[in-house]
């Protein structure tokens, strides 16, 4: 007897079993290709804008190159800072310099912050789904098993016969679940890990991103202050 076979002359409750997980199969398929995508393209611009970042260290040059890296986090990291940068500038008052620059060095790593961890939860979403069907998919296929057996020795019991050819179809019937909840899984736990190591090291760069710019923005507020003062 075929897997289709199988799933055909399943009872009610095991096809049930299988249509719940064949539709998260599906659904984690979808999230693991769209977001494989998107990962990738954001760790592979995101490693480019970063090369310009630490090789300049001249924020207005490197804000120059932010339209080539509009999927890059990291670029939209710089472009959040630096556009709190220039404000900060812009609004500079020469009486109370150093309160200026502490004020101001904070707002911009608030900024730095909330962008940094938009891009993130941007990335990390729909994860959740596939750490929820890699943990959830084998149990709901283990209660098809279960119930399926069940129904597998309630027929024994009807026709009093307990040969391998009578217990087999059933038990099988009931088992496919379980393979399928595995094969539904597997690839969810596996690239969800995958993804998730991604994400920490894209997000582990922005940090180092948001630290260096700091500390060159305070920089630019302590020299802009001394300008003020002359």
């Amino acid at each position: 007897m075929g897997t289709t076979s199988l799933i055909l002359h399943a009872g009610p409750v095991v096809k049930f079993v299988l249509l719940i997980l064949f539709f998260a199969s599906v659904i984690c398929w979808a999230i693991i290709l769209f977001k494989g995508k998107r990962i990738k393209k954001a760790g592979k611009e995101t490693d480019a804008f970063l090369k310009i970042f630490w090789e300049i260290k001249r924020l207005e040059e490197v804000a120059g190159a932010l339209k080539k890296y509009e999927n890059s986090p990291a670029a939209i990291v710089f472009r959040s800072g630096y556009g709190e940068l220039k404000k900060a500038m812009r609004d500079a008052d020469d009486d109370d310099q150093s309160s200026f620059c502490a004020t101001r060095l904070e707002m911009i790593e608030r900024s730095l912050r909330r962008a940094k961890n938009n891009e993130t939860f941007f990335l990390e979403r729909h994860l959740n789904f596939l750490a929820t069907t890699g943990s959830a998919a084998p149990f709901i296929g283990l209660f098809g098993t279960v119930w399926g057996i069940m129904n597998a020795f309630q027929r024994i019991g009807q026709t009093g016969a307990a040969s391998l050819a009578v217990v087999a179809p059933g038990v099988s019937e009931a088992l496919i679940a379980t393979a399928i909840g595995l094969a539904a899984a597997i690839p969810a736990v596996i690239f969800y890990n995958i993804y998730v190591g991604k994400i920490r090291r894209i997000s582990s760069e922005l940090d180092n991103l948001i630290l260096e710019f700091l500390n060159i923005a305070g920089r630019g507020l302590r020299r802009h202050s001394g300008e003020g003062r002359q």
